[in-house]
């Protein structure tokens, strides 16, 4: 059940309704009703520009606190938006950050000859003491193909060895590529923690993830009616390993799948989440909240 009202933030006055061109711009969903419990959306993209009206991090995460979202993982996926993550949780206390190149992001830089350079500045940015992850990064078999692959493995493997060098949580991309993802945290010696992003596995990977003891990041696509590997992923996976997420402004839950997402959105998801359990509401945000930050640390 949904109050109908979409947060005051999100809204855009009459004249900036439209886009270029006189084309409308996407109107964010309503707030839906707040969690009994709070949790944290564990990965989110605030500089990613969407729907009618620019909205600020305070804004954003005022919003998602009204609904039982306290804080947020702000998401680096290149050089710059790792420079916003560090920026944004310095302004924010509800905000920890990963910074990362993302996996499509990698072949560019490595066509440009300057991969290792941006692999070390990705690697100073994370010393930042509220940064607490490296990502996102991993494999993405969808969009990239050919002399890319090469360096995507190898950035995949580089932000590896940052994380375990740093002591810091491991946020992974996986798309279209279970098997080598996990073949390569295994070749290289997984660190002591990792996140599978927006888990995109079926039964047999979240199994992997439960032997491994790797956190399973259920986002939006879970609520798709098309979702029945993440159905099947979900009933099999260990509850200590579970998080929740937007990827927002992606990946909208249903029944707003289309429209523009941010972590005000949580709720659709983690509820779908307890129908699909069989769970007591409080007591699995509880545990996700618990979860959350084992996953990354403390907030405070």
């Amino acid at each position: 059940m949904c109050n109908t009202l979409i947060p005051a933030a999100y809204q855009a006055p009459a004249d900036e309704a439209s886009g270029l061109e006189g084309r409308p711009r996407k109107e964010f969903p309503p707030a839906p009703e707040p969690l009994p419990v709070p949790v944290m959306d564990n990965h989110t993209h605030l500089d990613f520009p969407d729907g009618k009206a620019p909205v600020g991090i305070k804004a954003a995460l005022d919003a998602a606190a009204a609904v039982g979202v306290q804080g947020a993982v702000q998401v680096g996926c290149d050089l710059e938006s790792s420079r916003f993550t560090v920026e944004a949780v310095d302004r924010d206390p509800r905000l920890l950050g990963a910074v990362a190149l993302h996996p499509n992001d990698a072949p560019h830089y490595a066509a440009r000859g300057h991969l290792e350079a941006a692999l070390e500045e990705i690697e100073r940015l994370a010393a930042h003491p509220r940064i607490r992850a490296i990502g996102e990064t991993g494999l993405d078999y969808f969009r990239t193909e050919g002399e890319g692959l090469a360096h995507q493995e190898y950035s995949f493997r580089r932000h590896i060895d940052i994380a375990k060098r740093l002591d810091l949580t491991l946020q992974i991309h996986d798309r279209d590529a279970h098997g080598d993802v996990v073949r390569v945290l295994r070749e290289e010696g997984a660190p002591e923690r990792v996140v599978f992003h927006c888990f995109s596995g079926d039964e047999e990977l979240a199994r992997t993830c439960n032997e491994a003891g790797w956190w399973m990041s259920f986002a939006g696509t879970l609520t798709f009616r098309n979702a029945a590997n993440l159905r099947s992923a979900l009933a099999v996976a260990d509850p200590r390993l579970l998080l929740v997420e937007t990827d927002a402004p992606f990946l909208t839950p249903h029944p707003h799948r289309g429209k523009p997402n941010a972590s005000y959105m949580v709720p659709y998801t983690v509820r779908t989440m307890a129908e699909l359990t069989g769970s007591d509401l409080a007591g699995l945000c509880a545990g996700i909240s618990e979860n959350t930050v084992r996953a990354y640390g403390s907030w405070a």
